[in-house]
């Protein structure tokens, strides 16, 4: 009987599945595709087989390589702001650290879930009319938004970690910051160190986007070829990005594996 009932959830949960890729599916307006012939795609396919090497480096702080030295910088930046804002964010939120009070951890989750609501691109969109366009715009756009997505990460695993060593230090009349210092950091510092690094190669991706609304970065001459179909640009920008990017994985990923 229960293995039916379980058959019969899952069956369930498959049509409705099926169900909502139809329907989404059925949402999508398709008109465009009349415009588009096989010469349009080997057109592109071409033009992106033919990167423009003289756009890596030229001298003039606008090519390939000063670009992307900038969208890690805004990266970088972003997520430094978000690791140091979200530790209070997470003192809040940590429902272990307010038994007494657990009004207090549930406003702290509310605030990380309204930050962490809106993709960097909104807030870049904000914070480019309220400062100005520029890459300073697009460091505030990820440090609010990783704030609440670090606030989050850091709270999950303050409440899931062993609190044995806690209850040791107290046992001795160490007080509240004591047993912070002496038995949850060094069991937290080391994940959220990895965590920031994980969010910082997230950080160099949406970076690298937030040009597109004059936050910044490599996005801004990324969009410029693509309305231009200048496609030799396009194809060296799209190679520079997926190399950085593969290049911040090993390093951070060789940090990440240092510090287990």
């Amino acid at each position: 009987m229960t293995k039916q009932k379980t058959s019969l959830q899952q069956w369930l949960i498959a049509a409705a599945v099926i169900l909502v890729i139809l329907f989404s599916a059925a949402g999508i307006d398709y008109s465009s595709l009349a415009a588009f012939t096989p010469s349009m795609g080997l057109e592109v396919l071409k033009g992106l087989m033919h990167p423009n090497w003289g756009f890596v480096y030229d001298g003039s702080g606008e090519d390939l390589l000063s670009l992307l030295l900038l969208t890690i910088g805004i990266a970088f930046l972003g997520t430094a702001i978000a690791t140091v804002l979200a530790i209070p964010i997470m003192l809040l939120s940590a429902s272990n650290l307010w038994k007494a009070h657990p009004w207090v951890a549930r406003i702290g989750k509310f605030v990380c879930n309204v930050l962490r609501a809106f993709p960097e691109l909104v807030y870049a969109i904000i914070f480019v009319r309220v400062v100005g366009p520029g890459p300073f715009a697009g460091v505030l756009a990820i440090g609010v938004h990783q704030i609440g997505m670090l606030g989050k990460l850091y709270t999950e695993e303050m409440e899931a970690m062993d609190e044995v060593p806690v209850e040791a230090v107290r046992a001795v009349g160490g007080n509240f910051w004591q047993a912070m210092l002496y038995a949850r950091a060094p069991q937290l510092m080391p994940i959220y160190s990895s965590l920031s690094l994980n969010h910082f190669e997230i950080a160099v991706r949406s970076a690298s986007t937030l040009g597109l609304v004059g936050a910044g970065g490599i996005g801004a001459p990324l969009i410029f070829a693509i309305q231009a179909r200048n496609w030799a640009q396009v194809s060296i920008i799209l190679l520079g990005v997926i190399i950085t990017v593969f290049l911040l994985d090993l390093l951070t990923g060789y940090i990440r594996k240092k510090l287990r």
